[in-house]
């Protein structure tokens, strides 16, 4: 049985076109949504994925209908697979019933984990170069050795209050407690 989704991001726009395609293909059942591909929840998809059984085909117009990114069209289209469900889009003329389709699908993965690799890659060498420059990574330091110094005799000082010690060193009771346990 073949299963359609269609998408729009907002209401000016129709889902008309995407819906004939869809039933030309021969979709016996259509699941819309109008709203945006970024958001996470969409009850159209999620309508049309409890109603998918093993053996039937989600169909949509196009890919970016489906998915929010490559990264989530392709975890889609995987857990799809692992159902033994297939997909097909039409625009793009992919179809994972097909051993062709399922050629273009693993390139299409091939290319995703490449590009995460790569991204990986930079950070590292970015990484890298910031440490042979001096520089450290992470959240800076509270309070200098200085305010430290401060911080201890203030606090050994019982006429001062734990409020007023935050105020003049600027900091939260949590970090003046953190720092107090290592004296």
């Amino acid at each position: 049985m073949l299963i359609g989704y269609a998408r729009v991001s907002t209401t000016d726009q129709t889902l008309n076109l995407q819906k004939d395609a869809l039933i030309h293909a021969g979709c016996t059942q259509i699941f819309t949504d109008t709203i945006s591909g970024t958001t996470t929840e969409r009850k159209g998809l999620d309508g049309a994925f409890s109603h998918l059984r093993s053996g039937d085909t989600l169909v949509v117009w196009r890919l970016d209908r489906l998915g929010r990114s490559l990264k989530h069209l392709i975890e889609t289209i995987t857990e799809l697979n692992n159902k033994q469900i297939g997909f097909k889009s039409l625009t793009e003329n992919i179809d994972t019933t097909t051993s062709g389709g399922k050629l273009i699908f693993h390139i299409f993965g091939a290319l995703a984990e490449f590009e995460r690799d790569i991204i990986r890659e930079r950070t590292n060498a970015g990484l890298q170069a910031a440490r042979a420059r001096g520089r450290k990574g992470g959240r800076p330091k509270a309070l200098t050795t200085k305010e430290l110094a401060m911080l201890r005799v203030l606090y050994q000082d019982k006429t001062n209050t734990i409020a007023d010690i935050c105020k003049t060193l600027n900091i939260s009771r949590a970090t003046l407690y953190r720092f107090v346990q290592k004296v």
